[in-house]
C-alpha cells in the first residue's frame, strides 16, 4: 500500500509569513514612537532639567571657609591674625583606596607616621563628600614632593586657606588660647555644615570661648571639575555659569588685656613657674594674665605631631596647665587683711588693742605651738601693725576667737569656694573649708572632727584653704573697692569687621560686701599700706622709691609640713619643696586703678620673690599710660 504523501501548502504559508510581518512591523512602529517621543521628553519637554543635572556632574559646590575674627588688646594690637597657608585635603568618594593613599603620603613624607591612624579617623568621621584636611600648612619642599605626585593620588590636592597665626608666640598663650585641627569630638557638638571647609577651631582661652562670634559664616562657590576630580577653567565649548556665595568674617575680639603689662609680667617671672594676674577694680578688666611656663601656640595651629604633644604633656614644667585659673595653693598670708577685717565685724578684734608677739602661740589648754614665721617675734602689736608685719602669732589669736564658722561665711562673698565667672572656661573654685565641708569631705567619722588647731592655722591661710591667683586678684580687687566686686573679664567688646562698629560690653557687678563700715574698712587698708613702708614686709622691695601709694600685703605659703622642733632651712630643702611665694597688692591705694596678685612657685618668701614683679607690672600700668 502507498505511503501516504502530504502536500506543502505554500499559500497558507505566505498568509502567516505576511501576518507576523505585519505585527512586527506594528511592534516596531509603535517602539520607534516610544522612542521618538521619550527622546523630545527628554531633550526638549524637560531639557532644562536634564541639563541641571549633567551640570551637577561637572560642576561641584566648594565652601569658602570664613576669615576667623581677629584678636586685639585694649590698644588695637593685633595678637591673634589669620595668614594664608597651603594645607592638604582629600575628599574621601574621589578616592579609591584611602588606606594605601594615605600609606602613600607617609610614604612620600607628607604625612607623619604617628599620625596615620588619626588621619584615618577624621576622614571616616565626615561625609564621603567633605574635603577633609589632612595635612596643615604645607612648607615649599612638601608643596613640590606633592606636586610632583599629584597625579598618583586622584581625591587628594593642595588648597589655599587662611591659617590661625599668633604674631607675638607664647605671650598671653593662656588668655588667648590656640586653635587647632577639628577633632572626632568636636565633630559630634558643631554644627557641620557651618563647618564645612573649615579645618581649625579654637580649643582654650577665649579662643574657645568665643568661638561663635570669632568664626563668621562661610560661604560656597561652583567649580568646574573633569572626571578625576580636578578643577579646570572649561569644558570643550562650554562656559558655565558658576555661582559664588562670599563668606561672611567672624567679628574681631577686643580684649581688656594691655599687651605692654603682660610682657613686663611674664618678663619679670622669666623662667620661674607661677602666676601674675592683673584686675581693673572699676570694672573686673583683666590687664593681664600669665601663666608660666607657657608654649607656642602656632604649634597647635600648624598641627601639632604626636612627639612634639608629649614632650608638652612630660615636661616637669606642665607648660600646658594654667596655673592663673587652674593651680590651687595656700594663701598664706595675703588672707590676713580679709580676716582682720571679719575681726571687726564680729567684734573678735579691736583696733586699737594691742597684743604681745613672743615668736609662739600656744591654744588654750593644749601644748601644741604655733610659731611665727620668718621675724620671730614682733612684741606689742596692734591690728594695722599685725598687718603691715604679718604677725602670725596675733592672727593665730584672731582666728581662734572668730571661729571657723564666721571665718568661713566672711570669705565666701570675696569668692572664695567658687569660681569667679571669668568669661574663659577651665576655672577652678579652690576650697573654702568649713565643719560642714569636712564632714562632707571624709569618711571616717574621727576625720570629720573639725579641731581647733584647723582653725589657727586657717587664720595665716594654711591647712585646707585653697585659692588661685585669679581669685586673689579678684579679692584684692574686692579689698580696693571696700567691698564692690566685678565680675572679671578678658573681652570688653567685640567689632564688626566690615563696619568697624564697636559694641562694648558693660561691666557685670558681683556680690557687695556691705557688712563693714567705711572706718573698719579704712583701719585694714592703712594696714596693708603699712606693709609698704617702714618696718613693712615688703618696704625694702616694692615699697622702694614709690611715687604713688600702694597697698599690699606678701604672702608665704608652706608646701610641707616642719615639725615643732624643727627650723625650716630654705637652702637645705629641695626647690620643689620650697615655700611658694605670694604678694597681692592695689595702687593708688587712695583711688585705685590696679589690684595685683603674684605667684612664685618655691619662691620663698613673698616679699622677695612675688612683691618685686607686682611693683613692676603696677609701675607698667600706671606710670606708663595705661591707667590713664
Amino acid at each position: 500500500m502507498a505511503a501516504n504523501v502530504r502536500i506543502k501548502d505554500q499559500w497558507q504559508e505566505q498568509r502567516l509569513f505576511e501576518q507576523r510581518a505585519v505585527v512586527a512591523g506594528g511592534v516596531i512602529a509603535a517602539l520607534s514612537v516610544l522612542l521618538l517621543a521619550r527622546l523630545v521628553t527628554l531633550q526638549v519637554v524637560r531639557h532644562d532639567y536634564y541639563t541641571e543635572l549633567s551640570q551637577g556632574n561637572r560642576v561641584r559646590i566648594e565652601p569658602l571657609p570664613a576669615p576667623r575674627g581677629l584678636i586685639l588688646d585694649r590698644n588695637g594690637t593685633v595678637i591673634a591674625e589669620n595668614r594664608p597657608a597651603y594645607q592638604l585635603e582629600l575628599v574621601r568618594e574621589e578616592v579609591p583606596d584611602l588606606a594605601a593613599t594615605l600609606q602613600r603620603l607617609e610614604a612620600i613624607g607628607l604625612i607623619p607616621e604617628d599620625d596615620l591612624d588619626d588621619a584615618r579617623k577624621l576622614v571616616a568621621s565626615h561625609r564621603s563628600f567633605d574635603s577633609v584636611p589632612i595635612r596643615l600648612r604645607l612648607d615649599d619642599e612638601q608643596i613640590a614632593t606633592f606636586a610632583v605626585h599629584r597625579f598618583e593620588f586622584p581625591g587628594v590636592d593642595i588648597r589655599t586657606r587662611l591659617a590661625r597665626s599668633y604674631p607675638y608666640g607664647e605671650l598671653a598663650v593662656h588668655a588667648l588660647g590656640y586653635v587647632g585641627a577639628i577633632s572626632e569630638q568636636d565633630l559630634g557638638r558643631i554644627d557641620r555644615a557651618a563647618y564645612a571647609g573649615t579645618s581649625l577651631i579654637g580649643k582654650l582661652g577665649v579662643e574657645a570661648a568665643y568661638e561663635k562670634e570669632l568664626h563668621g559664616q562661610n560661604g560656597s562657590r561652583e567649580i568646574l571639575v573633569n572626571a578625576q576630580g580636578r578643577s579646570v577653567q572649561r569644558q570643550g565649548a562650554l562656559v558655565p555659569n558658576l555661582r559664588t556665595v562670599a563668606p561672611v568674617a567672624g567679628e574681631d575680639l577686643l580684649l581688656a588685656m594691655d599687651l605692654g603689662v603682660q610682657k613686663v609680667a611674664e618678663d619679670e617671672l622669666g623662667a620661674r613657674r607661677g602666676a601674675v594676674v592683673a584686675i581693673d577694680p572699676s570694672n573686673g578688666d583683666v590687664i593681664a594674665l600669665v601663666s608660666r611656663p607657657g608654649f607656642d601656640p602656632n604649634t597647635f595651629g600648624r598641627g601639632i605631631t604626636r612627639v612634639e604633644y608629649k614632650a608638652l604633656l612630660d615636661n616637669i614644667d606642665r607648660p600646658l596647665f594654667d596655673r592663673a585659673l587652674r593651680g590651687t595653693y595656700p594663701s598664706g598670708s595675703t588672707i590676713k587683711p580679709a580676716i582682720a577685717l571679719a575681726g571687726l565685724v564680729y567684734g573678735a578684734a579691736k583696733p586699737t588693742e594691742h597684743r604681745f608677739c613672743a615668736g609662739v602661740y600656744r591654744l588654750p589648754g593644749s601644748s601644741r605651738m604655733f610659731r611665727e614665721g620668718r621675724s620671730g617675734r614682733h612684741g606689742s602689736v596692734d591690728l594695722e601693725d599685725a598687718i603691715a608685719r604679718s604677725c602670725d602669732v596675733y592672727f593665730y589669736d584672731l582666728a581662734n576667737r572668730l571661729g571657723v564658722d564666721h571665718i568661713a561665711s566672711f570669705l565666701a562673698p570675696f569668692g572664695f569656694g567658687s569660681v569667679t565667672g571669668i568669661d574663659i572656661s577651665g576655672e577652678k573654685p579652690g576650697l573654702l573649708p568649713s565643719r560642714e565641708w569636712k564632714r562632707k569631705a571624709f569618711s571616717r567619722p574621727q576625720d570629720q572632727i573639725w579641731f581647733p588647731g584647723e582653725t589657727v592655722n586657717f587664720g595665716i591661710g594654711q591647712g585646707y584653704f585653697l585659692v588661685t591667683p585669679l581669685q586673689l586678684a579678684h579679692y584684692t580687687s574686692i579689698l580696693a573697692n571696700q567691698g564692690t566686686s566685678y565680675k572679671p573679664r578678658l573681652v570688653s567688646g567685640l567689632r564688626d569687621p566690615v563696619t568697624g562698629a564697636v559694641r562694648r560690653f558693660p561691666p557685670e557687678k558681683g556680690a557687695q560686701i556691705s557688712t563693714a563700715t567705711p572706718e573698719q574698712w579704712h583701719i585694714v587698708m592703712e594696714g596693708m599700706a603699712g606693709a609698704l613702708r617702714g618696718r613693712g614686709t615688703a618696704a625694702a622691695t616694692a615699697g622702694r622709691n614709690m611715687t604713688y601709694d600702694i597697698a599690699g600685703k606678701t604672702g608665704t605659703a608652706q608646701v610641707f609640713s616642719v615639725g615643732q622642733t624643727e627650723k625650716y632651712n630654705e637652702k637645705m630643702v629641695p626647690e620643689r619643696l620650697r615655700d611658694h611665694s605670694w604678694f597681692i597688692a592695689f595702687a593708688p591705694a587712695e583711688a585705685p586703678r590696679i589690684a595685683v596678685a603674684v605667684l612664685v612657685e618655691n619662691g620663698g618668701f613673698g616679699s622677695t620673690g612675688a612683691a618685686p614683679i607686682a611693683r613692676k607690672v603696677m609701675d607698667a600700668w600706671l606710670l606708663k599710660g595705661g591707667g590713664t
